[in-house]
């Protein structure tokens, strides 16, 4: 049993038990950038791209129909394929100016300090994911090794070579990619995120993972590409290719393109990236816990897992003793997704019982986390084999046609099973560890729960990587929905995981409540400021 189990058991646990450091404070005044800085550097523009109408959100989440991960890879990929899914996934887009409840709000008018919108959540809005583009002779540009600037939605060139062959000999044997020279590589600066959140950051940003992936493939797939990331592979070999040290930033993902245009297939070069990243804090901390995660996901990072090796941890089957309340069918989600993700944003503290959500929008809402559990590649979670590895609870507090209380979502049936006929609205707020949202309000709170030990025991401690960015998917699947949807929507961690534990009768199965979302409508007519960039 790995150092994983334990990190994990202390997440379970940290609202009643602190992780150490306990007394740690964050210091602002001295806090890094929201991206990496590599002085020197050209910078290639990324061109305007467009995005169909009718690529919409159903498209892109869709279960049924032609599959573009599992038929020939999809359609191509060009530059502007490729400029509007990182510009709509993690490039900046507006600023933001709305009144609401969250600790950063005095702060937001000054603009050193401002808060830029993106389509793709982030926990504490910190984006600590790194995006490079590693790319060969079949590409638009000269190969090399760039790396996406989110502020200027540019690509910085780290490396001038073709350097593919060390990507395709790190991914290894069977895995996806091997017929392609393009490749995004996302890496995670750890201190980008744990500057504020010191031991429980590997928690928070393996989650990021699962946005930014799961954003790509919503996007993709609405448009008939392909996103299909690998997670196994040996990260050593790349961490020094992109001259990074794992202790500072791990990598967690390969992205493979298929491109427009026959790939070359070049041999390994022992090349490295000479640039490095000008940090701008003076002080940098390591915290134990974070770095321990780091050497005990990565022991074995390239021994993928056999197929099926996940079948032990699969989500357990909704409970077959009660009754089953049906939902409607879910409401269309016939928003494109470049619409849905730049409206996209954290409610925080402006939901409004008056409207209830109605129940086709929570069908859809439901619908949209199942779909966004399916991450693809080579996690074992799509095909024919795959295996789901999320379940859904609900809180109901403000649904139409549904007594309030809590229920589990099968999705077999479309429906939810009743566990508790009672207002819960007294234990969410009970169990919220933040004063920027009344959970009350809310007309629906949403748990995702993984067996995250079974799956620890199945394929390793670098399984817990593949906990988190399911989890992370499912979020950012219920944030664009709920925007297509126009509901409001937010994700916190900050709740005591063991009273839900308890709430809603996991101890049994060995589920892990890892993050709540909550979706409901806002109070109309909010204070707010347009400053739309893109």
């Amino acid at each position: 049993m790995g150092y994983a189990h334990d990190y994990a058991a202390a997440i379970m646990r940290r609202g009643r038990v602190p992780m150490p450091p306990a007394d740690f404070v964050p210091n602002w005044s001295d806090s890094p950038r929201k991206t990496k800085f590599y002085p020197g550097t050209d910078a290639l523009p990324l061109p305007p791209a467009g995005y169909p109408a009718d690529a919409t959100l159903d498209r892109g989440l869709a279960a049924d129909g032609p599959d573009p991960d599992a038929s020939g890879g999809g359609e191509p990929f060009d530059l502007a394929a490729l400029s509007g899914m990182l510009r709509d996934s993690y490039g900046l887009t507006g600023r933001r100016l709305g009144v609401q409840a969250n600790t950063d709000l005095s702060a937001l008018p000054f603009y050193p300090l401002a808060n830029w919108s993106r389509g793709t959540a982030s926990g504490g809005g910190l984006y600590p994911v790194s995006v490079y583009w590693v790319s060969g002779p079949s590409g638009p540009v000269p190969p090399g090794v760039h790396y996406y600037a989110t502020r200027h939605h540019a690509m910085q060139r780290l490396l001038t070579g073709d350097v593919t062959g060390e990507v395709r000999e790190a991914l290894g044997a069977g895995a996806p990619g091997a017929d392609t020279d393009q490749y995004l590589v996302l890496g995670i600066k750890y201190w980008q995120n744990a500057f504020k959140y010191n031991s429980f950051s590997f928690h928070a940003v393996s989650m990021d993972i699962g946005t930014v992936v799961g954003t790509w493939r919503m996007w993709a797939r609405a448009r008939g590409l392909a996103v299909e990331p690998v997670m196994w592979f040996d990260e050593e070999r790349l961490a020094r290719l992109l001259g990074v040290r794992t202790e500072e930033e791990g990598i967690f993902a390969v992205v493979p393109l298929r491109w427009a245009g026959p790939p070359a297939r070049s041999r390994p070069a022992p090349a490295a990236v000479r640039h490095r990243d000008v940090e701008r804090s003076r002080t940098v901390l390591a915290f134990d816990a974070v770095r321990a995660m780091q050497t005990a996901t990565a022991e074995d990072a390239a021994a993928r897992p056999a197929p099926g090796a996940l079948v032990p941890a699969a989500a357990p089957p909704a409970r077959a003793d009660r009754p089953v309340v049906p939902l409607p069918p879910a409401r269309p989600l016939d928003t494109d997704v470049r619409t849905a993700l730049r409206h996209r944003r954290s409610s925080f503290g402006r939901f409004d019982a008056q409207r209830p959500v109605t129940a086709d929008q929570l069908a859809a809402c439901l619908a949209a986390a199942t779909a966004g559990a399916r991450l693809g590649g080579d996690t074992g979670t799509t095909g024919e084999d795959g295996v789901p590895l999320a379940k859904l609870y609900a809180f109901v507090n403000h649904v139409e046609g549904l007594a309030p209380g809590s229920y589990e979502y099968d999705p077999d049936a479309r429906g939810l099973v009743l566990l508790k006929e009672e207002r819960p609205g007294a234990f969410l707020q009970k169990n919220y560890f933040l004063s920027n949202y009344n959970l009350e309000q809310a007309g629906a709170v949403l748990v995702p729960t993984v067996r995250t030990r079974a799956v620890l025991d199945a394929v390793g401690d670098r399984g817990y990587r593949l906990v988190n960015a399911t989890v992370g998917a499912v979020s950012q699947a219920v944030y664009t929905a709920s925007a297509a949807l126009e509901l409001g929507c937010g994700v916190a961690l900050g709740f005591d995981n063991v009273s839900y534990i308890e709430e809603l009768g996991l101890d049994a199965t060995g589920e892990a409540p890892l993050l709540i979302m909550l979706i409901g409508h806002e109070r109309p007519g909010p204070a707010d400021f347009r400053y739309e960039i893109a």
